[in-house]
């Protein structure tokens, strides 16, 4: 028990020590989106400026080096800044195009490695990790992703040459959804010891529980729950088994199977031991 308190506060430790240091990397991204609203708020006269220059007849070209345009000239300095303009919009388009994933130039930039991270109830949990091939078409030629999820299926019958923030979108839910799952089943483990894990899969779609139910007889009740929905979180059917039929039947767990169904697990079996269902 001692053992168990111990790393109980272990793991808050590190628990609080990352909120501290995700809060930290928020503010420094909200400090830099701010930063950019600033820079593209200023920068809105420069397409006014562009017109001008048009209808002037100043020649520019966009792509020149910016070694070449510092002559300290107004017309290069201007220059400058609709070319440091430029980069913030295609910057930004791509940021959109991606959906907000992060992502890292590999093989000096022949490929990407997008990072694909997951989380449930504000705990990040694992990041997967997809390494591309910037080709005539798009290819995958490196990735962690679990050998349970469909990757193969999904690039063959989704839209990832014409779309890839779709494409992400759809792996990222499956991902989540998995996470999830699996988080759930970790703390209906960890908080709930009179609820024994008969058997689960290693997608987490199919859990097979074993609940005490309290009384004068210890009766023992299966409780099996299939996720139909590999992109959901929540049960798809939930089917109770006992040898008192009375007790399937009656209001009470019928109220529980309704609750298994739309409540995370751990959650909804803190319910039912508060109402007396399960010991």
């Amino acid at each position: 028990m001692e053992a168990n308190i111990f790393e109980l506060k272990q793991q808050e430790l590190r628990q609080r020590g990352r909120e501290e240091e995700l809060n930290a990397t928020l503010q420094a991204l909200l400090s830099k989106r701010d930063q950019l609203k600033v820079e593209i708020k200023a920068n809105t006269s420069l397409q006014k400026m562009r017109t001008l220059l048009d209808r002037t007849d100043v020649p520019y070209e966009r792509n020149e080096d910016v070694d070449d345009l510092e002559d300290g000239s107004d017309n290069s300095q201007l220059l400058l800044m609709m070319a440091r303009h430029t980069q913030l919009k295609d910057l930004l388009h791509a940021h959109h195009l991606i959906g907000g994933y992060d992502v890292l130039q590999t093989r000096k930039g022949k490929g990407v490695c997008v990072s694909l991270a997951t989380a449930y109830e504000g705990v990040y949990l694992e990041t997967y990790n997809l390494e591309m091939d910037l080709g005539s078409n798009l290819r995958i030629c490196r990735h962690n992703i679990p050998p349970f999820i469909p990757l193969e299926r999904l690039v063959t019958q989704g839209n990832m040459q014409t779309d890839i923030r779709d494409f992400l979108d759809t792996l990222s839910q499956y991902l989540n959804a998995y996470a999830g799952r699996k988080q759930q089943l970790h703390l209906t483990k960890e908080i709930h010891s009179s609820v024994q894990v008969a058997e689960s899969n290693a997608l987490c779609t199919i859990l097979v529980l074993m609940f005490t139910i309290p009384g004068e007889k210890a009766e023992a009740t299966l409780c099996t729950l299939q996720y139909a929905d590999h992109t959901q979180r929540l049960p798809t059917r939930v089917n109770i088994e006992s040898e008192d039929t009375a007790l399937v039947s009656s209001p009470q767990w019928k109220k529980n199977q309704a609750l298994l169904l739309g409540t995370p697990l751990h959650t909804a079996l803190v319910t039912m031991k508060k109402n007396g269902s399960i010991a």
